[in-house]
């Protein structure tokens, strides 16, 4: 495979909260998400404004050979003029606090109380069978 200047490579794993930078993350904790995946990285990179994406699903990071996590190819130039970002640093960071972000917004919309919840969510009285002394369990012998 040729070297191309204009072709940078996003793998999901830059963006795990969960690895050290030693281990392999490139962006800060506040940028980085739990569990990276492909698809959200791909709509974390098309939110800031990249249009020229290319996904490749199966593809394995070579310093981490048994994960087939995939990974985003991206031009700098089309970077450079839809996001303004000039590094690949830039647009790291620029993904990974989007990503971050939307994340954050998707967990708050998961755990918003529902209208049952917030006026006490308590079900209506006489649903169960009441259990008192003439409806108590009998066993039988056989």
């Amino acid at each position: 495979m040729d070297h191309d200047p204009d072709r940078l490579t996003l793998w999901p794993s830059y963006f795990d909260v969960r690895r050290s930078r030693r281990s392999g993350r490139r962006v800060p904790k506040d940028a980085a998400v739990k569990k990276p995946d492909l698809e959200g990285l791909y709509t974390a990179a098309r939110t800031v404004g990249l249009r020229k994406i290319k996904r490749e699903a199966n593809a394995a990071r070579p310093s981490d050979p048994h994960a087939r996590e995939g990974r985003l190819i991206v031009s700098r130039s089309g970077a450079e003029a839809d996001a303004g970002a000039s590094s690949k640093e830039e647009i790291m960071q620029m993904i990974g606090t989007t990503w971050r972000e939307q994340r954050k917004k998707e967990h708050e919309r998961a755990t918003k109380p529902t209208a049952a919840r917030a006026q006490g969510g308590q079900r209506p009285a006489g649903q169960g069978k009441a259990r008192g002394k003439n409806t108590r369990r009998r066993s039988f012998k056989r």
